[in-house]
Order: C-alpha cells, then structure tokens, then sequence
C-alpha cells in the first residue's frame, strides 16, 4: 500500500532518510532533524513531499520517496524530482519500489507534469537494473555539479 506521508510519519521518514544515507555510504553527510522535515513536508509552505510503503500485513512503513517539483523551461510545465526512493532491504522484492515509483507517475499523469527525474549512484548496480527494467534511460550526456558548504558560500560572497 502506498499513501501520501502525515505530519505523525515524520519520525519514520526521518529514519528511513538516515537508513538510506547509511546505505549510499553517506550517513555522515545527513544534518537534516526531524524538525527540518517537518517544516519542509508540513510547514506553512511545503519544499517536499512524501509518500510511504507500508507492509499489509503489519500495517508498518517498509519504504518512501520523498520528491519536490521542478520546473522544465523547453516543455513549460512541471516535473516531480524524486530526491530519495528507498525500500528496507527486509522488504524489497515485494513490488514496493515499483508502486511508490508508479504513484509518483500517476500523479504526473493527473497533475499534466511531463517529467519524473532522479539520480542515481553509478556503483549500486541493483537500483540501476531496477530502474531501467521500469523504462527510465540514464542521461549520460549531463553531469550533475553541486555548490556546497564553503564553496557555495565562497560564490554567495559576503552577507549583505
């Protein structure tokens, strides 16, 4: 089963968040708490937002995409960013990577959006095959740069 996230989901998707940041070799570059993501997901304006995979049988969370919009200037409409997709390792195979992916297309579909983009690590071959076996084609021809930490602050120049 796959449902929209509510404010009470913030402590497992903060879980979660850290359990993928554990999985991709990062935990250490996670800051976020889980105030920020409630502020992010449920504050006055949302950044974000989130789905879960929740197991029938237990009624428990076994997964999440969390994803923001974006915005395509050559097709002039919206796109969703799924920043994160992560399925427990106890739960995976159970097709729920695949509905939380298949949500986030139905709500292109209604919405009129024309693109679901994400990254993906070029060492997790799994998430690779996974991904393609659904249809989605790397874009190889972009590579994605990023200004952090004292890099983005160098650029920003002094406080103003």
């Amino acid at each position: 089963m796959i449902r929209a996230a509510i404010p009470a989901d913030v402590p497992v998707i903060h879980a979660l968040v850290r359990e993928l940041a554990e999985h991709e070799r990062s935990l250490e570059e996670v800051r976020a708490g889980a105030e920020q993501l409630r502020e992010a997901l449920f504050g006055e304006r949302p950044a974000a937002f989130a789905h879960l995979a929740v197991d029938d049988a237990s009624g428990e969370p076994v997964g999440f995409a969390l994803w923001f919009l974006n915005f395509s200037t050559w097709r002039g409409v919206h796109g969703i960013y799924l920043e994160d997709h992560y399925v427990r390792p106890s739960a995976r195979g159970g097709g729920h990577g695949r509905a939380l992916l298949a949500e986030l297309a139905r709500i292109c579909v209604e919405r009129g959006y024309e693109r679901l983009e994400w990254s993906v690590l070029n060492w997790n071959r799994p998430a690779i095959g996974f991904y393609e076996a659904l249809g989605a084609r790397p874009r190889d021809e972009w590579t994605v740069y990023r200004l952090t930490d004292g890099a983005l602050a160098g650029l920003a120049g002094p406080a103003r």
